[in-house]
């Protein structure tokens, strides 16, 4: 069965051995400008725009383009994009892995609100005392993308301005043991989805109550476990109905639903069209 394109860097970079791009995003779209398909990435991206418009998608969620705009994009999620006017910016893809030689923790980007595949958390404007200062780091980083050591350290420190803009946001820092539950919880969500949907059997894993996580859910996210669970069904699902050739049925049985009529349901309820209608609106 035909599936969403899963493209590589190589596919998308102008080198074609690289573990992380860093370029103008004018040169990037001539270059990719049949890239207008639905698809995903097997590594990170991000792009801030300084001029154009129109509109682009992550994971069904669409945002209209505006100057100072930056998206993050983690692996996996699905993409699409309908820009107007002319387009500048800057584009830095990269490969998870390229920090592991200056840092110990495996799952050190997971901390980083923006990379939490939340699509809530990966679209904002940056504040405009900080945009002088990044593109001069973007500029660097244009210029000395073959230094390995220079890229990873001057991303990591755009991440912490970043993060630090986004801790602004809220009205007070989530301590760390609730940073922690709330990232363990979501990784596991990641890896059950499709087998356990009960909030208490995740407050299992985490050696919490159902009780506790709901209410940390809630505050921080602003759904409750249950919501979190039935969302991430939702959005794979949405993801296999823009694939042509997956029949409901077929999507029914990859989430583990009982039958294809429960399936319908299911999503009818969330979304309030059938599967064949969200498909239909989405060609």
């Amino acid at each position: 069965m035909a599936k969403v394109p899963v493209l590589k860097q190589c596919t998308v970079s102008d080198v074609l051995q690289s573990d992380t791009t860093v370029e103008r995003l004018s040169t990037y779209l001539e270059r990719n400008r049949n890239l207008v398909f639905p698809h995903r990435h097997n590594f990170y991206h991000f792009v801030l725009f300084t001029a154009g418009g129109g509109q682009h998608s992550i994971d069904f969620d669409t945002f209209d383009v505006v100057p100072w705009q930056i998206y993050f994009m983690s692996p996996g999620q699905i993409h699409t994009w309908d820009f107007k006017g002319e387009m500048e910016g800057y584009v830095v893809n990269f490969e998870a892995d390229i920090f592991n030689a200056i840092l110990q923790r495996s799952d050190y980007l997971s901390h980083y609100s923006f990379l939490s595949g939340l699509v809530q958390n990966d679209v904002f404007e940056v504040r405009e005392d900080d945009r002088d200062h990044i593109i001069h780091i973007l500029e660097r980083l244009r210029s000395q993308k073959q230094d390995k050591d220079f890229v990873c350290i001057s991303l990591l420190y755009l991440f912490h301005i970043f993060e630090q803009q986004r801790k602004g946001v809220a009205s007070e820092r989530m301590p760390a043991y609730n940073h922690t539950l709330l990232r363990n919880f979501l990784n596991l969500v990641e890896e059950h989805y499709k087998t356990l949907r009960l909030p208490k059997e995740y407050a299992d894993m985490l050696y919490i109550t159902p009780n506790h996580l709901n209410a940390l859910c809630k505050e921080k996210l602003g759904f409750s476990a249950g919501e979190i669970i039935r969302n991430r069904v939702i959005l794979e699902a949405k993801r296999l109905l823009v694939i042509e050739d997956y029949s409901v049925s077929e999507i029914a049985y990859d989430l583990n639903f009982k039958d294809n009529s429960y399936f319908t349901k299911f999503f009818k309820k969330k979304e309030g069209m059938t599967p064949e209608e969200f498909r239909k609106i989405q060609r």
